[in-house]
């Protein structure tokens, strides 16, 4: 993928898969390619923010607090100010937060549609009247809930059916269910993509925008066959699963004394249980459960992914009922 005029196939796939994606997210002809996932998707759009305003010299950006790690990775390969705004009670960003961290230095606004740790969803439609107000580029991280949030009931807006979104980050690596890695970064304006291109003089083309060079083509040939094959039907019913088995789960937590953190938006669900890292090691030592931990607050982390089942899940709080109401006690 480094040089479309050899690889001519796979870029036309490639465009095919932006099509999809664009269609998906409500626009059909947004402008992208495929990355090699959700860091290189948010360094980016970030770098298209900060080129759409070179005249500032110690640029910013305002995140939420909430935001994936690979936003501190830009920071630290930019120079760019990472401006982490508070959040709420429910886990979104604090809109007021976000407004008093704005300056004339601030180049960008980030939004979460699925955030890493509790699935939430941030006010994404407020942060584009936000951004519209400023003049200020807005881009959503969708990484996990992209192919997700189009699928669920009641609807969420969070794609470029909100004006204010100028760019957004989706991983068909993720619930896509694509090959590893395979990611995708999407703009409303081509002038963004422009703003990343640099000179290849010595290619069949005259610029490059991706980060990387040489690409693999086997992300497009396998995100193309997967969402071809699935449709929306098909990730509709696999979506409708997993919230099937989140709810199942957060229902028999429930049961056993546990509630989640956050009534879950996804498949996506953080148990609120005491000694949790205590709780997190005891799984593995005990019974072989694997289970990642929040950091703020401090919680059990479960993704229910399609590859489980009811009996995974009903295994699980068994073992989690031993742990938290009979060996810790």
């Amino acid at each position: 993928m480094g040089d479309p005029g050899l690889f001519q196939g796979t870029f036309e796939l490639e465009e095919q898969v932006m099509e999809m994606l664009g269609a998906m997210l409500h626009l059909p002809d947004a402008c992208g390619y495929i990355s090699t996932g959700g860091t290189e998707s948010n360094i980016q759009a970030v770098r298209a923010m900060r080129n759409r305003n070179r005249s500032i010299i110690h640029p910013n950006i305002v995140v939420p607090d909430s935001a994936h790690f690979s936003f501190d990775k830009v920071g630290d390969l930019s120079g760019i100010d990472i401006r982490r705004a508070t959040l709420s009670d429910n886990l979104q960003v604090d809109t007021d937060a976000v407004n008093s961290l704005i300056d004339n230095n601030t180049v960008g606004l980030v939004g979460i549609a699925g955030t890493t740790e509790f699935g939430q969803v941030d006010p994404l439609e407020k942060l584009s009247e936000i951004a519209i107000e400023n003049g200020l580029p807005f881009h959503v991280d969708a990484a996990f809930g992209g192919f997700v949030l189009p699928f669920l009931k009641p609807k969420y807006k969070f794609d470029f059916e909100i004006a204010g979104v100028s760019s957004i980050t989706i991983d068909p690596h993720k619930m896509g269910l694509s090959t590893i890695p395979s990611g995708g970064l999407l703009f409303r304006h081509s002038l963004d993509l422009d703003n990343l291109a640099v000179k290849t003089p010595y290619l069949t083309i005259s610029s490059q925008y991706s980060l990387t060079g040489t690409r693999s083509g086997a992300a497009v040939v396998s995100t193309y066959a997967v969402m071809r094959h699935l449709g929306r039907k098909g990730y509709g019913a696999i979506i409708q699963r997993c919230m099937d088995m989140t709810d199942r789960l957060v229902a028999g937590a429930r049961n056993i004394g546990i509630q989640p953190v956050i009534e879950p938006v996804m498949n996506i669900v953080a148990l609120d249980v005491e000694s949790p890292v205590e709780i997190q090691n005891r799984l593995y030592e005990d019974f072989g459960w694997r289970v990642s931990l929040t950091r703020n607050p401090q919680a059990l982390r479960l993704v229910i992914m399609p590859h489980l089942d009811y009996e995974i899940i009903d295994m699980f709080l068994a073992d989690l009922d031993t742990l938290v109401n009979q060996s810790l006690k």
